[in-house]
C-alpha cells in the first residue's frame, strides 16, 4: 500500500510540478510576492500534491473494485430493473459529492445572485447523470450502437438550444463538463466495465466505456430544461 502511495505522489508531482513552476517564477519575478505569502503557497502546493495522490490511491484501491463489484453483481440478481435504479441512484449520488459540481454550482450562485440557486442546480445536473448512466447500461444490456444515442442526445441538445436562455446555455454546457471529475469517472466507469465483464458477447473494452461520454449529456439536457421552466 506505501508503495502505491509513493509511486502516486511522484506521478503526481511530475504533473503539478511544472505548474508549481511558472506560478513560482510569475510570483517572484513579475509579482514580487512576500515570502510569506510564497511560503503558504508552497504549503499549499504539498498539500494538494498529497491529497491528490492519496485520493488516486484510494480511487485505485477502493472505489474501481467496488464500483466494478457492484457493476458485476446488478445483472447477476436478474432484474433489470434493479440494475437501472442501481446503476442510476449511484451516478446521482456520485455526481452530488462531486466537488467541480459544487464549485460549478457555487460560483454560478454567486455570479447570478441567487438567480440560479446551488441546490436545485446540483439536484439537476445529479439527476441528468444518474438517467443518462442508467441509459448508457441499457445500450449495454440491449446491444445498442452507441452512435444512436449520441446523435440522439446531441441532437436534442441543438434543438433545447434554441429555446433556452442564454445565460442558462453557457452554464448547461459547463455543466456537462465537470461531471467529467475525479470522483464521477471512476464510479461509473468501473460500474459499465462490470455490467459488461457479466454478460455474454460483451467486451468491458468496447463496451464499458463511452459512458462518461453519454452521461455527461444529462447535465447539458436538464440544466437547459431548467432555464427554459425558469423562463
Amino acid at each position: 500500500m506505501m508503495q502505491d502511495i509513493r509511486e502516486a505522489v511522484l506521478e503526481v508531482l511530475r504533473a503539478v510540478l511544472p505548474i508549481i513552476l511558472v506560478i513560482v517564477a510569475i510570483e517572484v519575478g513579475l509579482i514580487g510576492t512576500s515570502p510569506s505569502d510564497l511560503l503558504q503557497f508552497l504549503l499549499g502546493s504539498g498539500m494538494v500534491v498529497l491529497g491528490i495522490a492519496l485520493f488516486l490511491s484510494g480511487v485505485k484501491a477502493g472505489l474501481l473494485p467496488v464500483g466494478e463489484a457492484i457493476g458485476s453483481e446488478l445483472p447477476a440478481r436478474g432484474s433489470l430493473a434493479l440494475v437501472v435504479v442501481g446503476v442510476f441512484l449511484f451516478g446521482f449520488l456520485a455526481t452530488v459529492a462531486e466537488p467541480d459540481v459544487r464549485v460549478l454550482s457555487g460560483m454560478v450562485d454567486t455570479v447570478s445572485g441567487g438567480g440560479i440557486a446551488q441546490e436545485p442546480l446540483i439536484l439537476v445536473i445529479g439527476v441528468g447523470v444518474g438517467f443518462f448512466a442508467a441509459v448508457a447500461v441499457l445500450r449495454i444490456v440491449f446491444d445498442i450502437p452507441i452512435a444512436y444515442l449520441f446523435v440522439a442526445g446531441y441532437g436534442a441538445v441543438l434543438l433545447l438550444a434554441l429555446f433556452t436562455p442564454r445565460d442558462f446555455l453557457a452554464v448547461a454546457f459547463d455543466a456537462g463538463g465537470v461531471t467529467t471529475g475525479p470522483l464521477t469517472v471512476p464510479v461509473i466507469l468501473a460500474l459499465g466495465a462490470g455490467v459488461s465483464k457479466v454478460l455474454a458477447g460483451r467486451s468491458p473494452l468496447t463496451d464499458g466505456f463511452g459512458l462518461i461520454g453519454l452521461a455527461s449529456i444529462g447535465p447539458i439536457l436538464g440544466v437547459m430544461l431548467m432555464g427554459v421552466i425558469y423562463s
